[in-house]
C-alpha cells in the first residue's frame, strides 16, 4: 500500500523573486547581443529564457485545508500540506485533494429489517480524508467509494435489527439511536479503513416502513402502546389496591372477609384502570346489604 509522507518543499516566493531577477538578466543579455549583432548570444540568450518560462512551472499554492499530491512520471513523489506559495520541480504533477470535512446523504434505501419487514433507511455521513496517498492511488474514485461503501453498510445495519420492539426490550432502530449511529459509524470506518478517510459521524437520518406496510405497520404500533400503556396501569392499579389494603389491616380500621375483599378489590381495580371517569354509588345500609 502507498503510506502518505509529507514532502517539504522551497517557498515560492523566493523562488518567485529569483526568477524575476533571472528573467530580468537574461532579457538585458538578449538586448545586449541584439545590439552586438551576435547570433550565438541571442541564441543563448532565448534558450535561457525559455528555461526561466519553464521553472516557473513549479510555483503552485497550497490553499487552507487542502493537499497537493506530487508525482514525477507515476511515481509517488510526497504530499504538501503547508498552506502558502511553494516551489518543487517543474517536472512534478501536482494534483489538488480536499482534507476539509465533507457530508453527504445515502439515498432512501428499501430493505428488510430483522423480521422482514420492509423498510425505508437514509442516513448521513460525515468525513475527511486523512491519508492522500491512499485516496488517491488505493482507490479508483475515493468520493464514489465513499458513497457505496456507506450505502453498503447501512444496508447490512438495517438487517441486523428490528424496525422497533414494544415487548422484548432488545435493541431497535427506533429506540437506540445512539448505539446504532455509533456501530454505523464503526462499520463504515472498516470498510474505508483502505481509502484514507476517517468517519467522523455516521448517523439515521430517515427511518420509516415501506409504504406498502405503512398502514398495517402503524395500526400494530398502535395496538401495541396501547397494550404497553393499560400494563402500566395495571401494575401501578395492583400495587394501589396493595397497598390499600395492607394499611387497612395495619391501622385496624376496618375488618374485612375474604368475599368482602375481593368485592372492595374489583371496585378499586374498576376505578383506577378505568380509562373514564366513575360514578360513585353511595351505600346506605349495611356492610352486607
Amino acid at each position: 500500500m502507498v503510506r502518505e509522507r509529507e514532502r517539504q518543499v522551497a517557498s515560492g516566493y523566493l523562488a518567485l523573486a529569483t526568477l524575476f531577477i533571472a528573467l530580468f538578466v537574461v532579457v538585458w543579455w538578449g538586448y545586449v547581443a541584439i545590439r552586438a549583432e551576435s547570433p550565438v548570444q541571442i541564441i543563448l540568450a532565448v534558450l535561457a529564457m525559455t528555461a526561466i518560462f519553464f521553472l516557473f512551472a513549479g510555483l503552485f499554492v497550497v490553499d487552507p485545508n487542502e493537499a497537493r499530491v506530487l508525482q514525477i512520471f507515476g511515481r509517488y513523489a510526497g504530499t504538501v500540506k503547508v498552506p502558502g506559495l511553494k516551489y518543487a520541480n517543474p517536472f512534478f504533477t501536482k494534483k489538488k485533494i480536499s482534507v476539509k470535512v465533507r457530508n453527504f446523504e445515502t439515498g432512501k434505501l428499501k430493505v428488510n429489517d430483522c423480521h422482514s419487514n420492509p423498510i425505508e433507511i437514509a442516513s448521513v455521513v460525515v468525513w475527511r480524508v486523512v491519508d492522500t496517498a491512499e485516496a488517491l492511488f488505493e482507490v479508483d474514485d475515493y468520493e464514489e467509494y465513499v458513497h457505496v461503501q456507506s450505502e453498503a453498510a447501512l444496508r447490512g445495519l438495517a438487517m441486523q435489527y428490528p424496525y422497533d420492539d414494544h415487548e422484548t426490550g432488545e435493541m431497535a432502530l427506533t429506540s437506540h439511536t445512539g448505539p446504532i449511529g455509533d456501530q454505523l459509524q464503526r462499520e463504515v470506518q472498516e470498510r474505508l479503513s483502505t481509502a484514507g478517510v476517517e468517519v467522523i459521524e455516521a448517523r439515521i437520518s430517515h427511518l420509516a416502513y415501506a409504504p406498502e406496510i405503512a398502514h398495517a405497520m402503524l395500526q400494530r404500533q398502535q395496538a401495541s402502546a396501547v397494550i404497553a400503556a393499560r400494563r402500566k396501569i395495571v401494575d401501578g392499579a395492583v400495587g394501589m389496591v396493595e397497598m390499600a389494603l395492607e394499611q387497612l389491616s395495619e391501622k385496624a380500621i376496618i375488618q374485612l372477609d375474604e368475599e368482602r375483599k375481593a368485592s372492595m378489590v374489583s371496585n378499586l381495580l374498576v376505578v383506577l384502570c378505568s380509562d373514564r371517569g366513575t360514578q360513585p354509588v353511595v351505600n346506605t345500609g349495611s356492610l352486607y346489604q
